[in-house]
């Protein structure tokens, strides 16, 4: 069973494919496959960003007294 994906080590493998692609010391098939990786984790970590900014949220009043939330 692999290890659950965090944000953090999707991000650490999105640098190290990220230097790899920048090198250009690799093979056109290994660049491929890294750079589909690449947007697949790209995915994953603009998916956790969205669910943090749901989270962090905090209750305002608004107009009329009434509340609303608003990002933080």
């Amino acid at each position: 069973m692999s290890p659950k994906k965090t944000f953090e080590s999707a991000l650490k493998r999105l640098e190290e494919i990220i230097s790899d692609l920048e090198g250009g010391d690799i093979a056109l098939d290994d660049m491929l496959k890294n750079y589909e990786e690449g947007a697949e984790l790209l995915k994953f970590c603009f998916s956790k960003l969205e669910k943090a900014e749901q989270v962090v949220k905090k209750l305002a009043p608004g107009e009329d007294d009434e509340f609303k939330l608003e990002p933080m």
